[in-house]
Order: structure tokens, then sequence, then C-alpha cells
């Protein structure tokens, strides 16, 4: 057997650098042809910005240049097992009925830094342990190491050149330079994909900033950062921890795999949550499953794990926790510093619309002072004089005055009186909500409007009363609605549209939606029904927070009234029915 290497790393150490030996002389040049199809090959691996491509490429014309007829190349994670393994040759049947890909052990494990492993027949090293279950025979070996900058990023392996003779110099040439293109090559996929991951991350955080801004609820906002989060960092689950009720910090909500099992978890005082909370640096783990400090076996489930603070001028809001399943590649520094910019971010956004909610309620405070003053200057001081003005009619009346002038007298004090009225009945109507003074059907007509957006068309909206359909633009009818549901109940009826129309355009993936409203009688007797149809694809098999329906149950049992959601009779998409007595 004739074997060519570098020097090889210890059993269990990290990679060593070495040196080809004294009785293995550095190949010559590459010249004429040879040299040509290797330039050829390198602008082939290089053309490449995407990773998987360049990896593809590089085991592609590797083989190709040595006329080997099995290649691959296995990407190490700093313990030397395998994270990624692309290969050609091998039948993807054969492939699948492999357990794992190799780790770099045995005759791989003496592969060096620099230089190349070559053997005529790999079988014959004193390091080989045998094939695993299903594996190809292979003899005549040559195998290097693919560095990007001073770090080993993986091992290529050839193997069975055809015509059944040994790996050559010239091959051993070829593999040196074109693994040294590939490590350039990877390098510079590895910079576009986190470019690419980076822009991600800041527009993302960009839209959650606008949606804060633009007046989004709280829950639909933190909704869209863990589900942003999620899919710009490849993982597989997102969970918002925020502090609660007795200063606890429990998981708000989560989106992804096993999302419905961390939902409401209580993280535990002095975990990776809690003190990247106190400490607003992130922080990054390379196996939960793994790690003998993490207390709650829900955690326990998943592998990498990233813990980025929600953090805005010195105050904690909340933790972003990342989550990817057992096996995965782990997180990386430049994982966790995009994140932690998005989740800070996600934090400023946050308390500026908190600041915003504070200035809106400063804002009422001032005008319900003012309306006050003018319920002072105005109503009270008129209905003072108006009362002055009946007190002189009865002193008159008394000492037998004309009824004449005091007939003048009572009518101007009731013009004082209705005048009273109506200013009394103007600041009410401004302390009250705006839609307070608008229909029921004004109203449902506007959430059906603003639901466009959301939905990419135009949702139906049917009225009925008592049983007949309301004409549009019939005033009378839309005045009987009104009259039969007091202002409470009115405003319970436009939430749970809503609801249905958010529900609808997040996951129905419908292309039509139907809101039916019915009302029926008037007082106790009486009643009225809500009905969102969509024909989406229906109730999905594990269900996100529940929050928003869990809200629609509450308002129905409020007014001793039903809720329930389901499958749509019509076989296809989901129904959501409401209803609750008028009286």
């Amino acid at each position: 057997m004739r074997e060519v290497q570098g020097r090889a790393p210890a059993s269990g150490a990290p990679f060593e650098r070495g040196v080809l030996t004294e009785d293995a002389p550095a190949p010559a040049p590459l010249t004429g042809d040879a040299l040509t199809d290797l330039l050829g090959a390198m602008l082939a691996v290089a053309g490449h910005l995407e990773l998987p491509a360049v990896l593809d490429r590089f085991v592609q014309v590797s083989a190709e240049l040595t006329h080997a007829r099995y290649g691959a190349i296995n990407v190490l994670d700093p313990a030397g097992a395998s994270t990624t393994f692309v290969y050609t040759g091998v039948p993807t049947a054969v492939a699948r009925m492999m357990r794992h890909p190799p780790h770099a052990q045995g005759v791989l494990g003496k592969i060096p830094i620099d230089g190349v492993l070559r053997l005529d027949d790999l079988t014959q090293h004193p390091a080989f342990q045998g094939w695993p279950a299903h594996h190809p025979s292979m003899g005549s070996f040559l195998g290097a190491s693919v560095k990007v900058g001073e770090h080993v990023y993986g091992q290529l392996y050839l193997s069975e050149k055809d015509g059944g003779g040994p790996f050559t110099r010239t091959d051993e040439n070829m593999v040196i330079a074109l693994a040294a293109a590939a490590g350039v090559a990877i390098a510079n996929a590895q910079l576009y994909a986190e470019a690419e991951r980076r822009e991600h991350w800041l527009r993302a955080g960009q839209d959650i900033t606008t949606m804060l801004l633009e007046g989004v609820d709280e829950e639909s906002a933190l909704e869209h950062v863990a589900r942003t989060a999620r899919e710009v960092a490849d993982a597989d689950t997102a969970a918002l921890a925020l502090p609660g009720m007795g200063g606890e910090l429990f998981i708000e909500l989560a989106d992804g795999h096993q999302a419905d099992v961390l939902t409401g978890l209580v993280m535990p005082r002095g975990g990776r949550a809690w003190t990247v909370l106190e400490e607003g640096h992130g922080l990054l783990t390379p196996s939960l499953s793994a790690s003998r400090t993490v207390k709650l076996d829900e955690m326990r489930a998943f592998g990498p794990a990233m813990f980025a603070p929600l953090h805005s001028s010195g105050r904690g809001v909340g933790v972003l926790v990342l989550l990817r399943r057992i096996g995965r590649t782990p997180f990386d520094e430049s994982d966790l510093a995009t994140a932690e910019s998005f989740a800070a971010q996600a934090a400023l956004a946050y308390v500026l619309a908190e600041a915003r909610h504070a200035q809106d309620v400063a804002a009422l405070l001032d005008e319900r002072e003012r309306i006050a003053r003018d319920l002072h200057d105005l109503a009270i001081q008129q209905l003072f004089a108006t009362g002055m003005q009946l007190e002189t009619v009865r002193r008159r009346a008394a000492r037998g005055v004309d009824a004449h002038e005091l007939t003048s007298i009572v009518e101007e004090a009731l013009d004082n009186v209705d005048s009273s009225v109506r200013q009394i009945r103007q600041i009410v109507y401004a302390l009250r909500d705006p839609d307070a003074a608008t229909g029921l059907v004004e109203r449902l007509r506007r959430e059906a409007s603003l639901a466009r957006t959301g939905l990419g068309f135009a949702p139906s909206l049917v009225m009925f009363l008592d049983g007949e359909g309301l004409t549009p633009g019939d005033g009378e009818e839309e005045d009987r609605i009104d009259e039969r549901l007091e202002q409470q109940l009115t405003d319970d009826v436009v939430a749970v549209v809503r609801e249905g129309l958010a529900n609808a355009a997040r996951h129905a993936q419908a292309s039509s939606v139907t809101v039916r409203v019915m009302v029926r009688g008037a007082g106790p007797t009486g009643s009225v029904e809500v009905e969102v149809e969509d024909d989406g694809v229906g109730l999905p098999v594990e269900r996100e927070r529940s929050s928003g329906t869990g809200n629609l149950a509450s308002r129905a049992r409020q007014h001793g009234g039903t809720f329930s959601v389901g499958a749509s009779p019509s076989g296809t998409g989901t129904l959501l029915s409401w209803q609750a007595p008028l009286g």
C-alpha cells in the first residue's frame, strides 16, 4: 500500500496544521490541458453565491477532474461531527439506507489540514474501522481539508478512480488548488447569506416599527414579531417571554413547532431567559436537550437555542427565544448579533407605541377637563338662570300678577331648558366613543371595507331583520336594528365581525368570506346572531394561540349567548357562529 499525506491530527484532538513528508514531495505544477481544466473548474465553483450550489458544484468538478467514481464534501462542527454532507456517485436509495453521514473518525480522521491523504486502498490503512451497513465498497482514496481562512470548514473525499488505478500526484495538485478555490467561494457564499439575513432582519424590524406606530393592537404586533423572527432566523420555533403577574417571566406566545406546549410556561428564576432579560445581552446554546442546567422538560425537546433581549433605553421589555430541533446546526454569533438588533428595534417600537398610547390618554383627559368646563360654564349656568326665572314666576304668581306676563316668562324658561338639554347631549356624545353615534349597519360596512386589505378582496356583508334581508340604503330599517340593540351589544357584534374577518385573513387562505348578521324579535325573547363563513383551508390540525376566539366566547357568555367555530357545512372552509339575546 502506498500512502501520501500531511501530518494528521492526533486522535480526539482538533485539526493540526500538517506538511508533506519528505518521501512524498510536492507535486509538480500543472500545465497544458490539466491547468485549463482546473481553471475552468475553479471558475465553475466560484460562479455561485448560494452555499448549497457552491458545495454541490465543488463535489461534482472534483470528481470529474480526478476521474473519481465517488465524491463528497463533509461539513464538520468543532467536535468533528457531520452537519452537512453533499455527495455524488452514490445512488440516492443507497444513501438513504445509511443511518447518518460519516464523522471525522478512522481513516477520515487522518486527513491533514494541509496537503492530502492519498491511499491505494483505504481498507489497508491501520485506522480503517470497516464499512457501515449498506456502504459501497471503495479502494483508492484521496482526501483533503477545505479551509475557510484558517478554519477547517470540512473534508473532501474522493474514491474509486476510473480504470481501477490509484490517484496520482496530478490529482493531488488539482484537489489542493480546487479546495483552496472552494474555500474562497464558501467564504463568499457565507458572506452573501449573512448579508441577506441581515437585510431580512432589518426589513422585519422596520415592518414591526411601522405596525406598532400605525396603531396595530399589541397582540397582533407581538405575533408578527415571533413569526417573522422564526422565518428569518430559520428556526423551528420562536417564543416571546414577557414579564407578567407577580413579577414572573412567562412565554406569552409562541409560533412554530410545539408552540401550544410552550405557551404559558413560566421561565425559572436564574435560567437563561432571566439572565438575558436582566443583563441585556444575548445568549447562544448549542443544545438544550444536552444541557444539564435546563429545568423545563418542554425546553429539553429542542436542540440549538438563541435568546435575544427585548431592551430599550435600559428597560427590559422581554426576551425573544429562537429554537431549532435536536440535531440541527447551532446558531452562530452572526445570527445572535442580527437577532439582538431586531429585538432591540422591536422593543423600541413597542416602547414608542406605549408612549404614544400614554400621550393619547393624556389628550383624552385634557379633553374631558375641557368638557367639564363646558358643562359648568354653559349648561349648568344656563340651568341656574332658568331656575331663577321660575322662582320669579312663583313670586309674581303669589302677588297675582297678570297670567299673560307669567306665561311669557315660563315659555322663555322652557326654551332655556331645551337649549341646556341639547348642549348636554352634545357634550355627552363627545365623551363617548366616536362610533357610538354611528349605527350598527354603517359600522359593519366600515369593518368589511377595512378587511379588504388583509383578505385581498371585499368580503360579503348580508343583514337580516326578522328574517327579511335589509335593503341597502334603507335608513328606517337600519334605525329599527339600532333600536333593538343596546350599545354594549352593538359594540360586541362589531367586535365579533372584526375578529372573524381578521382570523380569515390570517389563517383561512380563502377566496371568499361572507358575514351574516341576523336580528330577530326584540327584548329578552329576541336575539342577534353573527356568522362569518369562508371557503379556505379549514381549521389547522395544530391550533395556535386562541386568545381572539377566547374573547368571542367571553363576550357571548356575558350576554348569556353562545359561540362556536368549526367546519363549514359546505365541506370546505370554516364557520364562526356567535349568538346573544337582545334583552
